[in-house]
């Protein structure tokens, strides 16, 4: 197992200078007129590219704040991820892609894109992990080039015209974990995907031609002619008929399919018979709850119902009818577990509670789809009050004090005291709520290892799965193992937020040539004793100085490069604790101390030996 755990991080190393070496050959101007011939190639009619692609603007790293595009380093202009789901989009596959050389996902979903999935489609996209094309218009073969796109490990191309076999040869895809070609006119054997689990019978749904596999063995029968010729008149008969009460509800209906379905999503819609399915609840004060009853208290999943989108998925607001009562909905990205296995991993976090933790009250699994209720939380996440859309944050010292306690004594808890202690993997602004008291809650723990193959190393990195782009702790890129020590790394970069009211990528305070990350910049300002620079001018000169820097010490020793030179959860919270004694923050401390001063050393260990052995 660790000459395996050897070989992919050395697959990695080498995939990873072979993007540089590209990037370096093909220099940023090339994902610049790659997203420029999108633009131009695509039908735009809700004029999402039009209103928020502007080319005009030649800063470091301009295109990173386009609608849909994520970039590998904030000022750089190289794309990571292009994301241009549900936007109205038509027109054909826009070739210019090939030319974001980088890129490792691409999301089209939800469009009314139309012609043929390019047969040189592998060439296009080299290297990407996941792509989705589902819930479009496009119609021909599905394209055998798609096998060499090794790196791939999820596919969609449900929803769609397709006809013709499903290419045996994507078979040879040994990474991949999700596979969907649903409703579309495929036929013929399916691919032998070797029994994995995120590929079942359900992947291949509504394509009345496709056998083998999970869909059970091919051939035909034979059959009596006239049993044949009988079977012809009975059906036609019965085609005619069905067209007819078809085009009669259609008639009725269109004129009102604007007012049923005006967002558009069509996965809400494809759960339109399941609604009956019951919602797991883990408390008995919500337990009689339905799809149906999801599905209405957030409006079908309506876009204006949303309330926030991360890592590991879409967050909306629902509000039922018994008066009121609120809960947030997540709908995940994608879960690479079976039903089973992924019940047994809610059932697990249904049990976890802790003040600063958003609980986990429910969830359901409709289809592919998977879906938790959560706790409302009412001033939303950290993230968005220290980055507000318009003006800058208007936070005092006390309350962000207050979070930044709050929120290390929850993370504290799920290191030290949690039964099964649990590794976050993907802390950061966002994944931290306030309640109608701005108590911090942390959201999001347990999720990450439903996220993403924990076999496939080089998608475990360059999809995410470690966090957020400038809360990732540096040796993750050459251990792809999860630590506490990260988790430490990356608490320490949500501390430096609250401390500077910077971006982690993006520091607007740092001089035009600077092209670092928020760490990166403290540690600059560090070397030149001019740390007072970085802190919010607005906290500064109103008693609270000592307190500000013991807090900026703390921080920067989090987010120190050596993971042994940082300091557990649990020092952490200790520390933040007397720097706010004064305050009378804490309840009741329930917070076990390690039982040694070894203890997180051999957690460490224990959680490496468990990832180098899976």
């Amino acid at each position: 197992m660790v000459l395996r755990s050897r070989f992919f991080r050395a697959h990695f190393v080498i995939s990873v200078l072979l993007l540089l070496v590209i990037s370096i050959t093909n220099g940023s101007d090339g994902d610049i007129f790659c997203l420029k011939s999108i633009q131009n190639s695509l039908e735009d009619p809700n004029n999402y590219l039009k209103s928020s692609w502007n080319f005009n603007n030649q800063t470091a790293g301009f295109i990173c704040h386009f609608t849909g595009v994520q970039c590998w380093h904030d000022d750089e202009n190289r794309v990571l991820n292009l994301k241009l789901s549900n936007m109205g989009l038509k027109g054909q596959f826009p070739r210019a892609i090939q030319n974001c050389s980088s890129l490792t996902a691409l999301d089209l979903s939800i469009n009314k894109l139309s012609g043929t999935i390019p047969a040189d489609i592998d060439k296009l996209l080299g290297f990407v992990v996941t792509l989705d094309l589902s819930s479009n218009d496009f119609s021909g073969e599905i394209p055998g080039g798609l096998a060499n796109c090794s790196y791939i490990n999820s596919l969609k191309l449900d929803q769609n015209h397709l006809t013709g076999q499903i290419p045996p040869q994507l078979a040879q895809l040994n990474r991949i974990k999700t596979f969907t070609v649903t409703n579309n006119l495929l036929t013929g054997p399916v691919p032998s995907f070797g029994g994995k689990e995120g590929i079942t019978a359900d992947s291949y749904s509504n394509n009345s031609g496709l056998c083998g596999g999970p869909l059970g063995p091919c051939g035909a029968t034979k059959v009596n002619t006239a049993v044949i010729a009988g079977a012809a008149v009975g059906g036609i008969t019965l085609a005619v008929l069905v067209l007819a009460v078809v085009a009669f509800f259609f008639v009725r209906r269109v004129s009102v399919k604007k007012e049923e379905d005006p967002e558009g999503n069509k996965w809400a819609r494809s759960l339109k018979g399941t609604k009956g399915i019951k919602v797991s609840m883990f408390e008995k004060s919500v337990s009689k709850m339905k799809l149906s009853d999801l599905m209405k208290a957030t409006n079908s999943f309506s876009k204006s119902n949303i309330i926030g989108s991360g890592r590991t998925g879409t967050m909306y607001k629902a509000v039922l009818d018994d008066g009121g009562t609120m809960f947030m909905v997540k709908r995940l990205q994608e879960s690479q577990h079976s039903e089973k296995e992924f019940a047994s991993e809610m059932a697990t976090l249904g049990t976890v509670r802790h003040r600063n933790l958003v609980s986990l009250l429910g969830f359901c699994v409709a289809k592919q789809e998977r879906l938790l209720v959560y706790k409302y939380m009412e001033n939303g996440s950290l993230h968005d009050r220290l980055h507000p859309d318009t003006g800058g944050s208007t936070m005092e010292w006390s309350l962000r004090l207050k979070i930044a306690i709050g929120a290390a004594k929850g993370l504290a808890w799920l290191h030290h005291s949690c039964n099964p202690r649990i590794i976050h993997r993907n802390i950061s602004s966002k994944c931290i709520l306030l309640d109608a008291d701005f108590e911090p809650k942390i959201s999001d723990f347990g999720l990450a290892r439903l996220m993403n193959p924990i076999d496939t190393h080089l998608s475990t990195f360059v999809n995410g799965e470690f966090g957020d782009l400038g809360y990732v702790a540096p040796e993750y890129t050459r251990t792809l193992v999860a630590t506490p020590k990260g988790d430490v790394y990356s608490f320490g970069t949500v501390l430096l937020e609250l401390m500077t009211g910077e971006r982690p990528t993006d520091v607007a305070k740092a001089p035009e040539t600077f092209k670092g990350n928020l760490v990166e910049w403290i540690s600059t300002l560090s070397s030149k004793s001019e740390l007072r620079d970085a802190v919010d001018e607005s906290l500064l000169g109103k008693g609270v100085d000592s307190e500000i820097f013991q807090f900026l010490k703390v921080a920067c020793n989090c987010v120190s490069p050596n993971p042994k030179e940082r300091p557990t959860m649990f020092e952490v919270y200790q520390l933040l604790r007397a720097i706010g004694s004064r305050y009378n923050f804490t309840a009741d401390d329930e917070i076990l101390v390690p039982t040694d001063t070894g203890d997180a050393a051999n957690f460490e260990e224990l959680i490496v030996a468990r990832e180098e052995n899976s």
